[in-house]
């Protein structure tokens, strides 16, 4: 009989037929199941007892898109199709561990991996196979129209606002370190939400979008200095949330007057922005990354817990989440006094913490999350790596950094490329130089959807 469960999984004899079973893996993430699927099980199960493994939350979230359903309801789902015997978790995209754990006789897999991003996968793959005799068995991939309707049904409702809300928590119970990139329009929300790259097994995409003043200004041919209203990047929002299904981060400046925020707070909620980040500075908005080189005033502590605790009690769910900046160690206030702010804010509600610094070297913002984290291990920590930024992810997580944002790379690899387009068009007084450096049509087709 059968004996088949997550640590192991062997073959069966059938003493009175004289069969004996091999072991067929595959791998599945969906939380849609369409006719594509059960197809591939039925070819699997022809070949012998079927082992199916499901990705992970996290591996899906990093290499599709957020699941819709969680592993647990996956995995039930998947472990009630008939042809399969059994399921059991898959935590990379790379099959070499579950491989080399059950070594099943055959491999079954559709053969849309044989190129595109799979493709290292599928090397891998192979050659795990051939150190133990295994053999891998691909399929036709199932291509329908009617099984992209279905995805594109699942995006639908992943963008929608009450959905998307609650995203951004719930990656920080999933993931280490949460990454998001700047998008100041739909074109950059919409490479921010399809950018993704496979390296040793793993996949890599960005988790969340991150809605900056300062690109949405620069965007706009304006000075950062909240001169873009309210309504405008609202707007951008708008833009944004229109073609893209991630959660976003926007970065609310100074917030305002309280009087003022708590209105705007709501309307960002109802929108399905996931979280707002706003400094503790008052006055006429200037980059931090100015420091004291310009006049910038920092607010009292007094004043900037009650504009948290104004705001948190405007929200009407738990998703939403108000993340304070502090601004201490970029105005050299000292590592004390942004510490006795970090503490005093969570105590006021925030929902996070986010440290800046101007410095090249980590060295500070290390110091600062090393002595949050003696007294705080739960709040989650924010960094914006502009000008630190030869520290890894990796690095990050280490020190319990919870989101890293990479806050305005697009905008300044763009306006370069952009002059270098318009001077080489200018000498050489048509276009043809500048196709060199120019998206294909064909590519831009691909990037913009047509609903």
């Amino acid at each position: 009989m059968s004996d088949c469960n997550l640590n192991r999984c062997v073959n069966y004899t059938n003493l009175e037929e004289g069969i004996i079973m091999k072991k067929v893996y595959l791998c599945m993430s969906t939380d849609v199941i369409h006719g594509g699927h059960i197809k591939l099980i039925n070819n699997a199960a022809k070949l012998g007892e079927v082992t199916v493994g499901v990705l992970t939350d996290t591996v899906v979230a990093s290499y599709k898109r957020f699941p819709m359903l969680s592993y647990e309801e996956r995995a039930n789902i998947i472990s009630n199709i008939k042809g399969v015997a059994n399921v059991v978790p898959q935590t990379d995209l790379s099959y070499k561990e579950n491989l080399l754990k059950y070594k099943p006789d055959y491999l079954v897999h559709g053969d849309d991996w044989i190129n595109g991003l799979q493709k290292p996968i599928r090397e891998e793959a192979i050659q795990v196979l051939s150190t133990y005799g295994g053999e891998l068995k691909e399929f036709p991939y199932s291509g329908e129209k009617e099984y992209d309707m279905f995805e594109a049904g699942v995006r639908k409702q992943l963008s929608i606002p009450d959905l998307r809300r609650g995203r951004l928590k719930k990656l920080l119970g999933m993931k280490s370190t949460v990454t998001a990139i700047e998008a100041h329009n739909g074109l950059t929300g919409l490479i921010a939400e399809n950018t993704q790259v496979v390296e040793n097994g793993k996949a890599y995409q960005f988790d969340a979008m991150w809605v900056s003043s300062l690109c949405d200004s620069t965007a706009k041919g304006k000075p950062d200095i909240e001169l873009v209203d309210m309504s405008s990047r609202m707007r951008t929002i708008d833009e944004i949330m229109e073609v893209t299904t991630k959660p976003i981060i926007f970065d609310g400046d100074t917030g305002g007057l309280i009087e003022h925020f708590v209105y705007n707070i709501k309307t960002f909620e109802r929108m399905g922005i996931s979280a707002i980040i706003i400094e503790d500075k008052v006055g006429l908005k200037k980059n931090s990354l100015f420091g004291n080189e310009v006049v910038q005033t920092q607010d009292t502590i007094e004043h900037f817990c009650e504009k948290i605790k104004a705001g948190k009690k405007a929200l009407k769910t738990k998703d939403f989440m108000l993340i304070a900046r502090i601004e201490s160690l970029i105005l050299e206030q000292g590592m004390d006094d942004a510490l006795n702010r970090a503490f005093a804010y969570v105590e006021a509600g925030a929902d996070g913490i986010m440290i800046h610094s101007r410095k090249s070297s980590p060295d500070e913002i290390f110091e600062f999350c090393d002595k949050f984290r003696a007294k705080d291990n739960i709040t989650p920590l924010v960094v914006v790596p502009t000008s630190f930024n030869t520290v890894t992810e990796d690095e990050f997580a280490r020190r319990n950094i919870n989101i890293v944002i990479y806050a305005n790379q697009l905008t300044r690899s763009a306006f370069p490329a952009m002059k270098e387009t318009a001077e080489i068009i200018l000498k050489n007084h048509r276009a043809k130089e500048a196709d060199d450096v120019c998206m294909s049509f064909k590519d831009i087709i691909r990037l913009i959807p047509e609903e």
